[in-house]
């Protein structure tokens, strides 16, 4: 997959870097991200509103939804498609308020996470679902963090490179799948 006049990022992202993207934008992501879902998010909001602080650090942090499956012999990592964003709503403005810079996920989101996207100075991106085995060509280190027990749900940190994704939310409020909409309504 090649994309066209692509923006590269390292992570961790920064505020000043992500206050240059805007909706639409293709980036390709490198470095290290978290991996977490629905029970890691539960577990992790949990953690947070009976401690005040969490096991791990999401200060210019990502994650990425997705629920890798098994890695085959001399692989690093199964499958890796994106998971349906809006499951971790509930959860995220609470990250978001932690510093987490972004998310990886597909689908639109809740008014609540875009408020809070705006309100943090965060991005939100899209990785194109279906497309599971390539992502993982993109992923070239896996290590379970936290809670092992949750299979694939477990917290992974993952090393990135190259990762092609799209701004579907930015941090000024712009939102790729209205203007979409938009355009397609005008034609």
């Amino acid at each position: 997959m090649k994309i066209a006049k692509a923006r590269k990022l390292a992570t961790p992202l920064t505020g000043k870097e992500l206050k240059k993207l805007r909706a639409g934008d293709w980036v390709l992501l490198s470095g290290e991200v978290y991996a977490a879902r629905d029970q890691a998010h539960k577990r992790l909001v949990q953690i947070l509103r009976s401690r005040g602080r969490l096991p791990l650090r999401l200060k210019n942090e990502i994650i990425f939804y997705v629920g890798p499956t098994p890695a085959r012999p001399g692989r690093v990592i199964g499958s890796a498609g994106p998971t349906t964003s809006s499951r971790m709503d509930p959860y995220t403005p609470a990250l978001f308020k932690l510093g987490l810079a972004a998310t990886i996920g597909k689908g639109e989101r809740s008014q609540a996470v875009k408020d809070a996207i705006k309100k943090y100075g965060a991005v939100y991106f899209v990785a194109v679902g279906g497309i599971g085995a390539y992502l993982s060509e993109r992923i070239t280190k896996a290590k379970v963090l936290l809670w092992p027990e949750l299979g694939p749900e477990a917290v992974y940190k993952l090393t990135v490179r190259d990762f092609p994704c799209l701004v579907a939310y930015d941090a000024r409020g712009g939102d790729y799948f209205a203007d979409a909409r938009n355009r397609w309504r005008s034609k």
